[in-house]
């Protein structure tokens, strides 16, 4: 199929391209980006006059494998989802159902998601079996069934010596560690925030040095054993210091955001808004903004969508026992361009941090526009405005903190492999 996206603006951070041009692709790649090709005949136009056109995003966390058939959650839900915010590749996470520990599931997983032509699909795998924290997975098989790096998801080791076993092995390989820092002691059964908020409300906390000192320890024990690392979903400034001092060091070490925790802090949870139950948790107004000045440094290197569909039962308890997480595949481009505008980022690089960067991170070819690349391209009106809510969501998660907002960012298209599969219904 031919696919010519006329008139837009092309911004692609990889190549530092920004300019008015139209993209040319074919067989499912980007084949010449302003110019015609030589032969160039009949093909699909899509009119991009007023709008960006970019790389496909590339969401490094988000959970799409853990179907539900009471609330409607499935595989194809939650990937149509993903297009409908531009995402054209997911890295998965393995704690969904079956534990990506076995190659079969991951093979399986793989299989689900060329069937359905929707995103690209990349999983880690378990970083131990079972993600129990005491065997080693059989990361080389998990590696040759398709994972890209390995994790324990939300379920973290307390043994220091495992954690530096799975590194040496990792870094034996060539495999990179992906782990969200959390200190299980220290973070005990808190649901949220440690601070004001939480004792008005009666809620048990989280105290931000169990992220610190879990960020000091695996980046000493990664040092130490060779390894690629990559810390998930970062929420305190005192872990944004950390790393910045690693990296400043020579460490082998990216980090990223989640895109909620860009703008939302502890008093956003309000009179026990479950919406707000995450993950790590919305921390104070003075971590938010240390975390939004490290992304605008560099210090943070991606924004993730933290993605978690979760049904209107599971969140409508009390908060301490309503389950965790985000629907958040569909807002994290305009919660980036939010941030951006706030924060001065000019667009291009604003970008990278949803295209070139994490694809850099998952060591994918893909988050360019470079002619011979997939033809994986996010068309956005960055001047729209949309309200969002429950109903306006693809996703079968309601579960969006953001409901009731009006963001800025409205995507029109999402290409995968030079093929339609998204399509906003009016262009208002």
């Amino acid at each position: 199929m031919k696919l010519e996206i006329r008139g837009g603006r092309v911004i692609d951070p990889a190549s530092r391209r920004d300019e008015m041009a139209t993209v040319y692709c074919a067989a499912g790649r980007i084949v010449s980006v302003g110019a015609t090709p030589a032969g160039w005949s009949e093909a699909k136009v899509l009119d991009a006059q007023g709008l960006v056109v970019c790389p496909g995003l590339v969401d490094l966390a988000a959970r799409i494998g853990n179907p539900s058939r009471k609330s409607g959650i499935s595989f194809e839900s939650e990937l149509r989802a993903a297009g409908a915010g531009g995402v054209t590749a997911v890295i998965t996470l393995p704690d969904g159902a079956p534990i990506l520990d076995e190659p079969s599931a991951v093979e399986l997983l793989k299989a689900r998601a060329l069937g359905l032509h929707l995103s690209h699909v990349f999983p880690l795998g378990a970083l131990t079996v079972g993600l129990r924290g005491q065997a080693l997975s059989e990361m080389g098989a998990l590696h040759a069934a398709g994972c890209i790096g390995f994790t324990q998801a939300e379920a973290h080791i307390s043994n220091h010596q495992i954690v530096l076993r799975a590194m040496q092995y990792a870094a034996s390989n060539g495999f990179t560690v992906w782990l969200r820092p959390v200190d299980a002691a220290l973070s005990g059964n808190g649901v949220m925030h440690d601070g004001e908020v939480a004792t008005r409300l009666g809620l048990s906390g989280v105290p931000s040095l169990a992220e610190s000192i879990a960020v000091a320890s695996l980046i000493a024990l990664a040092k130490h054993a060779g390894c690629a690392l990559h810390l998930c979903r970062l929420s305190s400034a005192e872990s944004v210091q950390l790393v910045a001092e690693a990296k400043r060091a020579g460490a082998r070490l990216t980090c990223d955001v989640s895109a909620a925790h860009l703008h939302l802090i502890d008093v956003d949870v309000g009179y026990f808004d479950t919406d707000c139950h995450t993950q790590p948790p919305f921390r104070s107004d003075a971590d938010r903004t240390r975390l939004r000045a490290g992304l605008a440094d560099g210090t943070i290197d991606a924004v993730v969508s933290d993605h978690t569909p979760v049904s209107h039962e599971a969140k409508a308890q009390p908060f301490a026992e309503s389950a965790p997480g985000v629907s958040g595949v569909e807002t994290l481009l305009a919660l980036v361009l939010k941030w951006a505008g706030a924060s001065n980022v000019p667009l291009p690089e604003a970008l990278a941090n949803v295209t070139s960067n994490p694809a850099q991170i998952a060591g994918l070819p893909l988050g360019t526009l470079a002619v011979g690349a997939a033809a994986d391209v996010c068309v956005f009106d960055p001047r729209g405005h949309r309200m969002i809510s429950a109903a306006s969501l693809v996703s079968a998660g309601k579960n969006s903190p953001f409901v009731g907002y009006e963001l800025q960012g409205i995507v029109r298209h999402t290409i995968v492999g030079g093929r339609v599969v998204y399509e906003a219904p009016t262009r208002a």
